[in-house]
């Protein structure tokens, strides 16, 4: 089957485009964009991947699912598109960053730039209903994407995984702890920030100083 996905990740996961499983999920998910709104736009479910070479990767955030409100998700974790208000847990991710590395807020919540530079902002779960948070779970994204995950780990070392939150953290069984760096937290929502889970994980700082231990060049957050 052709997938319109970034020809590094192509050549690496072309045999889950064969597998049942995800002949099955390409027709619910046509199916869905057929007969509802759904989100990201339809050329935007595999951004994460096309805005970040498998060869370039260096380091790994997880997310659960795409935002399901109007003009929000653009196919990569936690990120909006440009003019678009952030919503709760990319506030305190920019937040954290303030604190952590003393970037100024940024106005546009657009993480490509963070992609470009080898950051993989990766739902576990690529589409969603539009105002139906977790309607496409379950339905063969998580086998795609924890089969991504895999590939990371086992073809690459010393990527940094950014794991935010109990979801998040779940996935740490599918990466070889031994040659990559693992860094865990709580989720940014204000659930969980506001009760002391998030604020002061100084995670990017702490990712960008493994970078340069390993002799990458570190992310400009």
């Amino acid at each position: 089957m052709n997938v319109a996905i970034e020809s590094s990740w192509k050549d690496r996961l072309k045999e889950e485009f064969e597998k049942p499983y995800f002949l099955e999920l390409t027709s619910f998910v046509k199916q869905e964009y057929k007969n509802h709104t759904c989100y990201p736009p339809g050329n935007k479910i595999f951004s994460a991947f096309d805005h970040c070479t498998f060869d370039k990767l260096k380091v790994v955030i997880i997310g659960q699912d795409p935002y399901h409100g109007p003009n929000q998700a653009n196919g990569l974790c936690f990120s909006v598109k440009d003019g678009v208000p952030h919503p709760p847990s990319l506030i305190n991710i920019f937040k954290e960053l303030e604190k952590d590395v003393g970037k100024p807020y940024p106005k546009s919540g657009n993480l490509e730039p963070w992609a470009e530079q080898g950051v993989l902002l990766l739902n576990a779960t690529l589409t969603v209903r539009a105002h139906q948070a977790g309607s496409h779970q379950n339905k063969g994204w998580e086998t795609f994407t924890d089969a991504a995950i895999r590939k990371v780990s086992e073809e690459k070392e010393n990527v940094v995984f950014l794991l935010w939150g109990g979801f998040a953290k779940k996935k740490v069984k599918l990466i070889d702890g031994s040659k990559h760096h693992i860094l865990t937290t709580g989720h940014p929502s204000p659930l969980s920030a506001n009760r002391g889970y998030w604020f002061g994980n100084n995670h990017f700082s702490k990712c960008n100083a493994i970078l340069v231990k390993d002799n990458k060049e570190p992310i400009r957050w």
